[in-house]
């Protein structure tokens, strides 16, 4: 199976690459970056599958620093068209889109080390740092596990194409209070381990 490989920031690529993996794009952070480079991947790649891999920051009571979220689903949670739309349902679109099912079932079964969530990770192009942030998010979507700023424009590019796609997260961030937040966003970078992403190399391993 070829597998597209593809994350946002500078620091992601090099933690995939710390731990082994190669061959992976870098997009750029936000939802028109994200959908570009995905766009570009699968008309130059010819992609089998598209695996998307970071860091989010935790929404859900109960998540810590460096657990691991697998996207069952993606949603928007800064999207807003309308009468007749529900608040995060991008016109034309499902308010929610889902992982591919033999994706979702191979990461669920990988075993890293680190607690592993599946669940809905929600994206939008704000950086989240404190709790009304996470109240408004989980007043859309009370079964949210984190938020990021790719993974629901990812899995609409795919879902377009026709390419199976999923996301996982590592979390990077809990929002306590803004000040907490930063300084678990700054120390996940400088303490990051390489095992925390060896979680993509054992899903590949199983496809």
């Amino acid at each position: 199976m070829k597998t597209g490989l593809i994350v946002a920031m500078d620091s992601e690529y090099e933690a995939l690459r710390r731990a082994g993996i190669t061959g992976v794009v870098k997009s750029g952070v936000g939802k028109a970056d994200a959908a570009r480079a995905v766009t570009e991947m699968i008309l130059r790649d010819r992609p089998d599958c598209v695996i998307n891999s970071g860091c989010a920051g935790g929404v859900a009571p109960g998540l810590k620093v460096y657990d691991i979220v697998v996207g069952a689903q993606s949603a928007y949670h800064d999207v807003w068209c309308g009468d007749g739309f529900l608040p995060g349902q991008m016109m034309g679109q499902p308010l929610r889109f889902d992982a591919d099912p033999a994706l979702l079932r191979a990461a669920c079964e990988v075993e890293c080390g680190h607690p592993l969530h599946s669940g809905l990770i929600c994206t939008g192009d704000q950086f989240l740092t404190a709790p009304e942030d996470d109240a408004r998010i989980l007043g859309l979507y009370p079964d949210a596990l984190a938020c990021d700023m790719e993974s629901a424009a990812l899995a609409q590019v795919c879902k377009f194409y026709g390419v199976p796609f999923l996301s996982f997260r590592v979390i990077s961030d809990t929002h306590s209070s803004h000040d907490v937040a930063e300084s678990q966003y700054k120390d996940f970078w400088k303490s990051i381990g390489e095992d925390s992403f060896l979680f993509l190399r054992q899903l590949l391993e199983r496809l």
